[in-house]
């Protein structure tokens, strides 16, 4: 796919990972759909796109609300008048230990909530922003579409992170099964599985955790969130790329 003058959308937009994913595509020359929902951080991250010399929409929308997906997509294809790429990267965190024990008495655990605000948004959310996004290019006929889920090396499980990872690992499911229902139509798809990313997150924790951090990194250095813009980059340039999940990870796995 050529990019310029395509119209892509990307959730989660209005800061790290996600942020920097707009602005690359943006610099190719594709418009760009921001969503999220912190109206400031919207309004900054199409200023930015509007800076690298594209245009770029703000919608705040909660991607786990099928009601608000539908109307996001609906929006998108009236302002811009088409839809040619998604990259569904909004994801929260809920981290916590399935069970904690100490001399055989449980002293805590995983809470439901937990679970469930972690699935809502990083499954559930893909998965209805994913089909929101196929009903339009298949309406519209695009010559060609793109699909990107943004998973995690989490994906295979880890440590305290039960629900982030099953939701990791069926977003990839979801992208691979994808990949064979609407190639017919002219949509490839495909994930990306980031490592340890130099994100917001990681700048605020102590130097020491993140020394150990970087020191498990086969590379010895953390990503950069342009590392993953460029991964979606290339699955959308490369037109024979479908239905597989890339690792950024320098490594980790």
């Amino acid at each position: 796919m050529d990019l310029q003058d395509k119209v892509v959308a990307v959730t989660g937009s209005g800061r790290g990972l996600g942020r920097q994913m707009a602005l690359h595509f943006a610099r190719k020359g594709a418009k760009i759909a921001v969503i999220d929902l912190n109206e400031d951080d919207l309004a900054e991250t199409v200023k930015q796109c509007e800076q690298a010399g594209s245009s770029a929409i703000a919608y705040c929308c909660n991607v786990a609300n099928e009601e608000e997906v539908e109307k996001l997509f609906d929006s998108i294809v009236s302002d811009f008048g088409t839809l040619n790429g998604l990259v569904n990267n909004a994801g929260i965190t809920r981290d916590g230990l399935l069970v904690k024990a100490k001399n055989g008495k449980v002293e805590k655990k995983m809470t439901l909530q937990q679970w469930q605000a972690v699935i809502d948004v990083n499954l559930t959310g893909v998965f209805l922003c994913g089909r929101e996004a196929a009903v339009k290019m298949i309406e519209l006929n695009v010559d060609e579409g793109v699909i990107v889920n943004i998973s995690s090396i989490a994906r295979q499980g880890n440590f305290g992170q039960t629900n982030y990872s099953a939701a990791k690992s069926g977003v990839a499911a979801m992208a691979e099964t994808w990949a064979k229902e609407l190639a017919r139509y002219n949509i490839r798809t495909g994930s990306i599985a980031p490592g340890t990313i130099n994100t917001d997150m990681l700048a605020a924790m102590k130097p020491e955790a993140r020394e150990r951090l970087v020191e498990g990194v086969p590379l010895k250095r953390l990503g950069e969130p342009d590392n993953i813009a460029q991964t979606a980059v290339f699955i959308f340039e490369n037109d024979y790329f479908t239905g597989r999940c890339i690792e950024t990870d320098g490594g980790l796995r």
